[in-house]
């Protein structure tokens, strides 16, 4: 992502226009990103098995995280920005220890599967059960 969709997208979150920073950060990776590498590589691009055993997994698991948040209030507060922002700074240091072949890396592992993973699903569950129970408040003092 450049510079001016980073200060676009900032902006758009800024100003309350989520869909515009949302779609200009998929937008900016698929077709830039994907793009780009694929026009100037010299062979085709080969996905390795890390792309199965990791990548996809995680892309999937944070998508599957987002639809509660999305659909609580339609809202994403400080604090959970701060816990996806978590989890990228997580998952890219884990991919650096990797590629370094580190001994942390095993335990930034464990620490993510017993620790932060459970911990940010705890808080998805509460905060969707709070909101359910607003809702079902809400609905019963409509009658």
């Amino acid at each position: 992502m450049s510079a001016p969709e980073l200060a676009v997208s900032v902006k758009s979150a800024w100003s309350g226009q989520a869909e515009l920073a949302i779609a200009n950060v998929i937008g900016s990776n698929i077709f830039w990103v994907l793009g780009l590498a694929g026009l100037i590589s010299p062979e085709p691009l080969i996905a390795g098995p890390q792309l199965v055993t990791l990548d996809i997994p995680v892309m999937l698991s944070v998508s599957v995280l987002c639809l509660p948040l999305f659909f609580v209030g339609a809202t994403l507060i400080r604090f959970e920005g701060f816990l996806f922002l978590i989890l990228y700074t997580s998952y890219v240091s884990y991919m650096i220890l990797l590629v370094t072949q580190s001994n942390f890396a095993t335990t930034l592992e464990q620490a993510l599967i017993y620790g932060l993973i459970p911990a940010v699903f705890v808080y998805i569950c509460f905060t969707v059960g709070n909101d359910l129970v607003r809702r079902n408040r809400q609905s019963h003092h409509e009658l």
